[in-house]
């Protein structure tokens, strides 16, 4: 059974349920992407025939972040309920209680690689990037993000994928601990639906139990302060250099106001 979202398609079979990324400008984030993640994942959450789902996308990139031609036409109020919808979609995924695979195929950047983040398991198709380069255009990570982030990424690593805005790509994605392994392109479908597996033949209300356990700390911080520092977010997004360097990644992207 098949349910279609503007942006988002969500494949039912045998138990797993896919998630799949597929609009125009490589799959960059906005509220249609946004509202077909938060759908699919709470109908798969819901349904006690799916076990697991796996995360996956069409075209040549898995997702580049934020779609900056859409966003460069909001306001400040409007950017600021954009983000709030974005922690929330966020928090939904991390919170998802029945295991979780990203199947990453292509460059996975930026809230892309946010998203990905939210995954138990992530497999990067070997030759693509990964990386959190938010700081390069002058954003700051949300709060939220950091916090994950905090829990997904080993030290000494964690300040250099954070503050450095580097991408990263096979082996050095592995080291970056942005990914838990690679695989070669053909290969990618058989192996996703291999980990979900691994995991969804366990017991699922106790690995949910155990999951939960693992994210409630972080989750509980994101739930009592993020909000605290939304201002600061959108100071930041609206900045002057910021918004010249947002300008001119738009026109290279060939949008505009």
């Amino acid at each position: 059974m098949n349910a279609k979202q503007d942006a988002v398609t969500v494949h039912r079979e045998d138990g797993c349920c896919r998630i799949h990324l597929d609009r125009e400008r490589g799959n960059a984030i906005d509220d249609n992407v946004l509202d077909g993640l938060m759908q699919g994942a709470g109908e798969a959450e819901q349904d006690p025939d799916i076990h697991g789902v796996i995360l996956t996308a069409g075209g040549k990139l898995f997702c580049p972040g934020l779609d900056l031609v859409y966003l460069s036409t909001m306001d400040r109020q409007e950017l600021g309920r954009f983000m709030e919808k974005f922690a929330a979609c966020l928090l939904q995924l991390y919170r998802f209680s029945k295991p979780m695979v990203a199947a990453l195929s292509g460059h996975t950047l930026a809230g892309g690689a946010v998203l990905s983040l939210a995954a138990d398991w992530r497999i990067l198709q070997a030759g693509a990037m990964i990386g959190l380069n938010e700081l390069k255009v002058g954003v700051p990570l949300p709060f939220g993000v950091s916090m994950i982030l905090r829990d997904a990424v080993i030290s000494p690593r964690l300040e250099e994928v954070a503050l450095f805005g580097r991408n990263y790509r096979d082996e050095e994605a592995l080291a970056s601990s942005l990914v838990h392994e690679l695989c070669e392109p053909d290969q990618l479908p058989a192996r996703a639906r291999e980990r979900l597996l691994e995991m969804t033949s366990k017991d699922l209300a106790s690995f949910a139990v155990t999951k939960r356990y693992l994210r409630s700390a972080t989750v509980e911080r994101i739930e009592a302060r993020e909000a605290e520092f939304h201002g600061e977010f959108l100071d930041c997004w609206f900045s002057n250099g910021t918004q010249e360097r947002i300008r001119s990644l738009v026109a290279k992207l060939g949008g505009g106001r």
